[in-house]
């Protein structure tokens, strides 16, 4: 039986500019054979408009991103200091939480996912969300998130959370018949996310995705 990962969307093509480019971004690789449904959106510069592991965060409007008992996601990594990067580095974590959710509930429109995305972020959620649907697929075991930075923009209003995920543990699991869908280990359960957050301008303390980038088998988080 196959394994069968998150789809992945490649949000931000090799010569488009993160929002960070003041900052500096990196050499950030995609490749046309990583990219999926909804690849080719292009980066652009976002209007200015907790602790990251255990249990969610809980927010002023009550959004729920709970998540099934047999579906794990675990953030391995240090709270920044700076207050605003950890509130963006905490809904970084939300917005994963919210795709899955939506994995769960088989809707794309859970009010987690259009909580904790905007823009292309909303977009990347929705198509992932999608794709788990029409593939009768769910979720089931433990998605690694570890080796996390965050870079501010010069602005204030929106910061970079870069991390790595390992997806070893976590499976497809058929809607219909329970069979969960498992594969030996490879390459392929490695990737590293890099996530534009934006601060929601009439919330407090709200972060929300409106830009991913993801480099699928990446050798770095092995």
């Amino acid at each position: 039986m196959k394994r069968r990962p998150l789809p992945v969307v490649a949000a931000l093509t090799a010569t488009a500019a993160l929002l960070l480019t003041a900052c500096g971004s990196g050499d950030d690789k995609s490749s046309d054979n990583d990219k999926t449904a909804g690849a080719g959106q292009a980066a652009e510069t976002p209007k200015e408009s907790a602790e990251p592991s255990g249990a969610p965060q809980s927010k002023p409007d009550g959004v729920d991103v709970s998540l099934p008992s047999d579906m794990d996601l675990v953030f391995d990594w240090d709270k920044p200091k700076d207050k605003n990067e950890a509130a963006a580095m905490d809904d970084a974590a939300n917005f994963l939480r919210a795709i899955y959710r939506g994995v769960d509930k088989r809707t794309t429109k859970d009010a987690a996912v259009t909580a904790y995305a905007t823009g292309d972020g909303l977009h990347y959620a929705q198509v992932q969300i999608d794709e788990w649907i029409k593939g009768g697929w769910t979720a089931q075991g433990t998605r690694r998130h570890y080796d996390a930075t965050t870079r501010s923009a010069p602005n204030g209003k929106s910061v970079e959370v870069a991390f790595c995920a390992d997806t070893g543990k976590f499976y497809g699991k058929e809607v219909k018949t329970g069979k969960v869908l498992k594969s030996k280990p490879s390459l392929k359960d490695f990737g590293y996310y890099k996530i534009v957050m934006v601060k929601f301008p009439t919330g407090e303390g709200l972060w929300q995705a409106s830009k991913v980038f993801v480099e699928t088998k990446a050798e770095q988080c092995q």
